[in-house]
């Protein structure tokens, strides 16, 4: 699937450099008489190779020309990556050089045959530069090529272009499940926390939680031993509660009360139930001058006395109605369609496109979301280790072609994850985590913000 050819046109070029960098090298021993010659040529032979991106810039452009062939175009090249701002300007005009020798020129949108914009990106061991490539009404095409980072380079840093915040909501010793924001102004001033026996609703006064009332849930089987719940905002009532075999409607006025019953109706991935889930997707998407399919309304059945998805969907997404079984789930809207993420129980991810199903191991543990934001793609994947450390961090993913790319440096976690939702907005999440050293359930708002 990739294409590795990186070194062909660095060893036809040897002849040329070594010669190059003997005459720099018998410069600088000019200035610097105790260091011997061959030293100082390997060191400057050494900078030369780690600063040309020829080979990949080349293997970039033949690729877009193949799929645009000559003509003209309007190119954008956003730097996603860790590079310094100097080595993204080398290789953008890299890259427009390369692109003008396999017959592409440059022009406004206005006036181009197609739309080229380049990413270049990173993940944990190599850097990705990822070309998008959009034609009149034709579904976009999706080209890259990817070369490893040098020894000793360090990895994704602050400098990429999303952050990755966490606000503290709640604290408790007793298992949270999940926490919903039911009002806020600049911060929530009312939520909704869900434990094993109750939905608890608390409102920020005097600048402390006070509890305002607690809703018992009522169920007649015994809960399974790992425990897992959601609580998803409703349109004609406060709230809706989901657990194992039991679904709980909350009531539509004060003073509220849960109506709980045994049911096994499947759980919404995306929370909200309802087509207009994010009903500012739309607005963003526009603002920042894209477009994107509506988040479909997937649900999953989950598993009475487990604590996963059975793998069945209602409805499916494109020609599958059923995957693997799963822990948690993310998607990510395209121009067309929907890439689902699934946590399967077997370690693997499985990638779901509506037409294909590719899985992969990604060391990404049995929790992650997905959010919407007006950075980068528009939609990124939060995803922690592997689970092993006693300690989680959290990071933020874009995933171009099915490779996931690092958008946002870790974010580290007192302890390990025990819940990961998205919000109803969709550009948030809430992350519960068992503090390693007091043992108390902690409750996390994530946010994602665009660092430039």
């Amino acid at each position: 699937m990739r294409e590795a050819v990186y070194n062909s046109a660095i060893l036809d070029a040897i002849p040329d450099i070594i010669s190059d960098m003997a005459t720099r090298g018998l410069r600088l021993t000019s200035s610097f008489p105790h260091v011997p010659v061959l030293w100082m040529m390997f060191f400057v032979a050494t900078a030369a190779f780690a600063a040309d991106w020829s080979v990949p810039e080349t293997q970039l452009a033949r690729k877009i020309a193949a799929v645009t062939g000559p003509g003209a175009v309007a190119l954008t090249v956003e730097n996603r990556s860790s590079l310094n701002r100097r080595e993204s300007e080398i290789i953008q005009n890299g890259l427009r050089s390369a692109l003008e020798g396999v017959g592409l020129r440059f022009v406004p949108d206005d006036q181009a045959a197609a739309a080229v914009t380049i990413s270049l990106s990173e993940n944990l061991t190599s850097y990705v530069w990822v070309a998008e490539i959009r034609q009149g009404a034709n579904e976009s095409a999706v080209v890259m090529v990817e070369l490893p980072r040098p020894e000793g380079s360090t990895g994704p840093r602050d400098s990429l272009p999303l952050t990755l915040r966490k606000i503290p909501l709640w604290a408790q010793a007793d298992p949270i499940l999940d926490v919903a924001v039911l009002e806020e102004n600049t911060t929530p001033t009312h939520i909704a926390v869900l434990d094993a026996g109750k939905v608890s609703l608390y409102r920020m006064q005097g600048g402390k939680w006070q509890l305002e009332q607690a809703l018992e849930i009522l169920h007649a089987r015994p809960w399974p031993r790992d425990l897992r719940g959601r609580l998803i905002p409703a349109r004609d009532r406060l709230l809706d509660v989901y657990l194992p075999g039991v679904i709980c409607h909350s009531s539509s006025s004060a003073p509220l009360a849960l109506n709980c019953r045994e049911s096994d109706d499947p759980w919404p991935l995306a929370a909200g139930g309802s087509p207009t889930v994010f009903p500012s997707a739309g607005a963003i998407d526009v603002a920042a001058g894209r477009t994107s399919t509506a988040t479909p309304q997937t649900k999953a059945f989950f598993a009475s006395t487990r604590n996963f998805f059975t793998g069945v969907l209602a409805p499916g997404a494109g020609k599958f109605t059923t995957v693997p079984k799963f822990y948690s789930a993310a998607w990510l809207p395209r121009e067309k369609y929907t890439l689902w993420l699934f946590a399967a129980t077997d370690g693997q991810v499985h990638m779901v496109d509506g037409v294909s199903d590719q899985a992969a191991k990604l060391g990404w543990g049995s929790d992650f979301t997905s959010v919407r934001t007006v950075c980068g793609a528009g939609w990124q994947v939060l995803a922690p280790g592997s689970g092993d450390a006693a300690e989680d961090t959290l990071r933020a993913y874009e995933i171009p072609d099915r490779d996931p790319v690092a958008v946002s440096a870790a974010t580290d976690l007192p302890g390990t994850i025990t819940a990961l939702w998205t919000e109803s907005r969709g550009d948030t999440a809430i992350a519960v985590v068992r503090n390693r050293e007091t043992g108390n359930y902690e409750a996390f708002r994530l946010a994602l913000a665009c660092s430039q």
